[in-house]
């Protein structure tokens, strides 16, 4: 079999969690790696809101990535507090941070900050929004950018995420529509100006369930209450019922604690409809491409993994390129060995929870899956507080 040597070049499409652990790596490793990102700068949108960086994944890339200390140092204490309640506001489950450290959250800003703050500045090449990539055989691709230039490149790496336009190279498939809308809204010095719903999320993640619909809480930094309305709606229609405020509808006999997520918020409710793909995605090989993160296994935020996957994949993928220099195939091919089972098992789990949380037993559906994780905590610390994704 012909050997595929180390490739001159690299391009990586999004600078998201996934694309920059992989670009962290490769640099510790001395192997040369573009990222071609759409957005103008680093400060060009907000990054969301926490996520639970688990010791499993997360931060297993983020030790590859030498990044552990820092990690360490923008972990939100007691942020892996958990409660869920009924839609009267009464508490039915609330176990405390343990400050066990296997779920610790952090704002994704920051954590992207530490990542970015990582690599050197050369490295990312800002507003390149991918329009289109192309084989040019013997793995090698062209790659066209929006504002008209091109590039070629000998090893091409799709991190760009749900609707990547990497992904068509090496599959079909395309993201579809789970069922479930979050409506996202942000209440700002909480403690003081909101206290109710201070007081109802409590100290870390609040999820107030019903059959089909559900309100999501997480207290962030500085008394911020981060909040989604989900709801299990068809696709046709959202948008409107969203911008419309009819949404408000569904909760007219809940809690005014927990109604007052929505109708109190300092923010426009932004729509945000769930999409996944298959759960058992994969491609056949295809020489010099491949993706990570949701651009590889995008699935619904309930497994709280996507960003956790996006950032082991990055580092799983670098030290693949780094331990092959000789057969870059050899590394694509390895990794992509141990990609797909991982994140089809992660998948699988997500769809499973979704489903299961907003039953027609919710909220005891809940409870009971929080007793199955609790149970399977000796061999995974990976209970779903908040869809940390």
């Amino acid at each position: 079999m012909a050997e595929h040597p180390h490739p001159r070049s690299i391009a990586i499409i999004g600078a998201g969690l996934g694309g920059l652990a992989l670009a962290r790596v490769l640099h510790l490793h001395g192997i040369a790696a573009t990222i071609y990102e759409g957005e103008p700068s680093a400060e060009a949108r907000p990054q969301g809101g926490q996520l639970d960086i688990h010791e499993y994944n997360g931060q297993r890339a983020l030790e590859a990535a030498g990044l552990l200390d820092a990690f360490r140092g923008i972990i939100h204490a007691g942020g892996q507090a958990s409660r869920v309640l009924d839609k009267n506001g009464t508490v039915l489950l609330d176990e405390p941070d343990d400050g066990n450290g296997g779920r610790p959250e952090v704002q994704r800003a920051d954590l992207r900050r530490i990542l970015l703050d990582s690599i050197p500045p050369g490295m990312i090449r800002w507003g390149h929004r991918l329009s289109s990539a192309e084989s040019l055989g013997d793995g090698r691709h062209r790659l066209r950018f929006t504002h008209g230039t091109s590039i070629d490149t000998d090893l091409l790496v799709g991190a760009d995420g749900a609707w990547s336009k990497v992904r068509p190279l090496l599959s079909t498939a395309i993201p579809s529509y789970t069922g479930m809308t979050f409506i996202e809204t942000y209440l700002h010095d909480a403690d003081a100006r909101h206290q109710a719903a201070a007081a109802a999320v409590g100290a870390g993640a609040m999820m107030a369930i019903a059959p089909g619909k559900g309100i999501l809480a997480h207290r962030e930094a500085n008394a911020v209450l981060h909040a989604y309305v989900a709801l299990n709606k068809p696709e046709d229609g959202i948008r409107e019922f969203a911008v419309e405020g009819r949404f408000l509808t569904e909760f007219h006999d809940w809690a005014p604690a927990l109604t007052s997520l929505i109708t109190n918020s300092d923010t426009p409710p932004v729509l945000r409809p769930i999409h996944a793909l298959p759960i058992d995605h994969r491609w056949d090989r295809s020489p010099g491409v491949t993706l990570l993160g949701d651009a590889a296994h995008l699935m619904s935020p309930f497994s709280g993994e996507g960003a956790n996957l996006a950032m082991f994949d990055g580092a799983e993928l670098g030290k693949a390129i780094a331990s092959h220099s000789n057969d870059i195939e050899a590394a694509l091919r390895s990794y992509e060995t141990d990609l797909f089972p991982r994140s089809a098992a992660a998948a699988a789990e997500a769809a499973r929870n979704l489903k299961v949380m907003f039953d027609e037993r919710a909220p005891q559906s809940l409870i009971d899956l929080f007793a199955d994780y609790r149970a399977a905590a000796s061999h995974r610390s990976n209970i779903p507080a908040d869809g940390g994704d």
